[in-house]
């Protein structure tokens, strides 16, 4: 990549396709030929920073709470995400009492290990900067589960979601009754979704797949475009030990005559997606290929990024995400609304490029390498298997430079927990280990002892709640010095991202 400052010379510029034909390369690895730049070596001085992060709070009017959690209460007695029978039965049988609603709009399905979530958001900003009216379904929440559910680039009012509720509530009374197991919260969530998007109207669903592709709750669509993010080794008791079982599985998505939008994927992973595609004649771009990232250049706030599309290059395009990980879920994002329009195949011409940069500079992504607090610096990253958490310590080392960083880990027990400290051990100072408060959470004692062997008992300390785990990063942070450039990563699980969010007062 080039080292030249942004007013350089335009002959002296490498040539773009020359840079292009340098990532092909990539196809299934994503460090080689994107050199990393250095932070601060080069800056965009016209933007200030990432947009705030709609991430709704409570709400005001206590009656409107209170009926909010009611529902919430009411789902809360249903199977939760993590247990699951793999069938499409259920929500099937409630989408058809429902008289279909998930057929009144085209849909992106988006599936993959990671960065289905921030892609998802990419995909309905640009969409939304088009002018089509989006509804976007994504999961996990961090702090409200209203965020679940998006219409026109916002968390569905409480309101509105109480009453997709109320609406639909009888109908899932009537599938619970004549299925062999309850519809799971998940289900009933996916309906809801389903049931707003049609509702509102909206011009085009954009849906992440909970867990997997086939059997999953969202599989009941058929997207015209199918998006695959990177696949890698996470829920390994339910999707499968290897690579291309586990891409059999999201696999599912593909559906006849689709566009299928592929992110660099390891070998036996792409293997089975290609065949897949083979088998029902669908159309497939591939990231290094196809389309991909030609240069990014570290910038303030995020970064700066030119993008080889499926109808051409987008130059000099602000996306207020860190590390190089975003960079290629912008790319996959642009190519999938790309295709669903039809560029490269019914249209030869690229998107406006206008258009595009509005769209990407307007992007946020809670919980992913998020900035709540500053002197010290604390970060919120949901990371919680091993490849998020190497994408995760590459980026926090490139755009923030901390001279001294702190983590603060909370993890689930069913994660490679492992695998996770591994990564980040070469980016922390010291480690303090805690526990959020879901059921879910691996004990933080269990937690300090994989953390003792991984980074050495003098680099642990162990917090069991949360509040006082933060204070402790901020402490150690602290000890640098004001102006030394210390600074805390929370990081582990989405459900401590989202508390700690909620402790640092925001949302």
């Amino acid at each position: 990549m080039s080292e030249l400052p942004p007013d350089h010379n335009a002959d002296d510029q490498p040539d773009p396709l020359t840079a292009f034909d340098e990532i092909i390369a990539e196809e299934t690895d994503r460090d080689p030929d994107l050199a990393v730049i250095e932070a601060g070596s080069r800056t965009l001085r016209t933007q200030g920073g990432p947009p705030d992060a709609d991430i709704p709070a409570r709400p005001a009017d206590p009656e409107v709470d209170k009926a909010l959690r009611e529902v919430e209460t009411e789902l809360a007695t249903r199977w939760g995400e993590t247990k699951l029978e793999p069938s499409v039965s259920r929500i099937a049988a409630l989408m058809d009492v429902l008289g279909e609603p998930q057929r009144s709009y085209p849909s992106i399905h988006i599936t993959g290990t990671n960065g289905k979530t921030s892609t998802a958001r990419m995909i309905e900003a640009l969409l939304g900067a088009f002018e089509l009216r989006t509804g976007r379904y994504t999961s996990p929440h961090v702090q409200s589960i209203t965020e679940r559910i998006s219409l026109d680039g916002a968390p569905i009012a409480p309101e509105r979601f109480i009453e997709t509720y109320q609406d639909i509530k009888p109908y899932v009374e009537m599938v619970d009754a004549a299925q062999e197991y309850r519809l799971s919260f998940f289900e009933v969530l996916t309906g809801m979704a389903y049931a707003a998007f049609a509702d509102a109207p909206v011009d085009v669903g954009v849906v992440e797949v909970g867990m997997g592709g086939s059997w999953d709750a969202t599989n009941v669509i058929d997207g015209d475009v199918a998006v695959v993010t990177p696949i890698d080794l996470d829920h390994t008791d339910r999707l499968g030990s290897t690579h291309a079982e586990i891409a059999t599985e999201k696999a599912g998505i593909i559906k006849q005559g689709a566009t299928v939008i592929m992110a660099q994927q390891p070998v036996d992973a792409a293997q089975v997606l290609l065949k897949k595609a083979v088998e029902v004649d669908a159309t497939v771009a591939r990231e290094g290929l196809e389309f991909g990232v030609v240069e990014r250049q570290v910038a303030v706030g995020g970064q700066l990024v030119t993008l080889r599309g499926l109808g051409g290059e987008y130059p000099e395009v602000y996306l207020p995400l860190h590390g190089a990980h975003q960079a290629h879920n912008a790319a996959v994002a642009l190519a999938a609304v790309e295709a669903f329009f039809g560029v490269g195949a019914q249209r030869p011409d690229a998107l406006d490029l206008d258009t595009v940069r509005k769209a990407f500079a307007a992007v946020a992504s809670p919980g992913r390498l998020e900035v709540v607090r500053r002197s010290p610096t604390v970060v919120l990253d949901a990371a919680h298997n091993p490849a998020g958490a190497r994408a995760a310590a590459e980026a926090i080392g490139e755009a923030f430079q901390f001279s001294r960083l702190i983590g603060v880990v909370g993890a689930s027990g069913d994660k490679n927990v492992r695998g996770l400290l591994e990564a980040f051990e070469p980016v922390f100072a010291e480690v303090v280990v805690t526990q959020n408060s879901s059921h879910r959470a691996m004990d933080a004692d269990e937690l300090a002892g994989i953390a003792v062997e991984v980074f050495g008992e003098e680099r642990v300390q162990v917090e069991p709640r949360l509040p006082d785990a933060l204070e402790a990063a901020i402490t150690l942070a602290e000890e640098e010095g004001e102006f030394a450039g210390g600074g805390v990563l929370v990081t582990g699980s989405v459900i401590t991202v989202g508390e700690a969010r909620l402790l640092l007062g925001r949302g």
